[in-house]
């Protein structure tokens, strides 16, 4: 009897690879230590989901600290060069072969998750990312995207200040053209994503308001930023859903309904044994 009345958790045993820009983002040393998966890993973990996370990724056996990454890793970059010739490819040799390592392990890591967790804000370039979304959804594993409004109120509060300052205003102008600066109050995901991940897994937030308080999270910029545009459709609530037994439904344009989706391919394996027994 308390087997079958026994609160089903269907994400626990499962792995999650955690994906998203880490070279151009603002502080990589904040990014490593304050950052969104910091506190997705630890919301999972505590549901027993094993947690893949760039930052931390795990340690190869008999490859002692293969294709490990931190904050500095980034500064190989300052031995590229576009010079021709045997000395140029040596060095582009030297960068390539240094960071294959860091590929190879974070593709792996991809390949042996159950499912991913992407954070895309479209004011941040990466190559990465879109490399592991492709390479999971190549197998049709679910990317659980995560696309958040984009504002930069600090721009219009200086263009204010500049309002009697012509030549400061046409530099702003030109920065905010050359980099380019670009608002996305809904959070709207490039639209070559869409079919790509599906519309019902887009997020525009984490939501982590809710959550704080049980997990004692230190207030964080990302915190402010939720605050000011409080996610609609968070992606916390929903993994959490996902626990209780509910597995998600996707959108059929064929029969206009919500059908089974058979992206969520959760093995339920036998418990490992020892000695032809099973563990308990």
């Amino acid at each position: 009897m308390a087997a079958r009345t026994r609160k089903r958790k269907l994400l626990q045993g499962t792995r999650v690879y955690l994906s998203g820009p880490m070279d151009f983002v603002a502080s990589r040393a904040d990014e490593a230590k304050y950052g969104w998966r910091n506190r997705v890993g630890q919301f999972l973990g505590a549901m027993g989901v094993t947690v893949f996370d760039p930052w931390n990724k795990p340690q190869v056996r008999g490859l002692h600290e293969y294709g490990r990454e931190g904050i500095d890793t980034n500064e190989i970059k300052n031995a590229w060069t576009f010079a021709r010739g045997p000395k140029g490819a040596r060095a582009r040799a030297k960068v390539s072969g240094k960071f294959w390592e860091t590929q190879h392990i974070d593709l792996r890591m991809v390949d042996t998750s159950d499912f991913v967790v992407a954070y895309c804000p479209t004011n941040i370039y990466s190559v990465g990312t879109p490399h592991e979304i492709i390479a999971a959804r190549g197998q049709r594993k679910p990317v659980l995207f995560v696309s958040p409004s984009v504002r930069f109120p600090q721009l219009a509060a200086l263009r204010k200040h500049l309002n009697s300052d012509k030549k400061g205003t046409k530099l702003l102008e030109d920065v905010a053209n050359a980099a380019p600066i670009l608002e996305n109050p809904a959070g709207i995901p490039s639209l070559w994503y869409l079919p790509l991940v599906g519309g019902e897994n887009i997020f525009d937030g984490f939501g982590f308001a809710e959550y704080r308080r049980r997990f004692k999270w230190p207030r964080i910029p990302l915190d402010d930023h939720e605050d000011e545009a409080p996610p609609k459709n968070p992606l916390l609530p929903f993994l959490e859903k996902i626990q209780a037994g509910r597995l998600p439904r996707k959108w059929d344009n064929r029969t206009r309904k919500f059908v089974r989706n058979d992206d969520w391919l959760l093995w339920k394996l036998p418990a490992a044994s020892v000695k032809g027994k099973a563990r308990a």
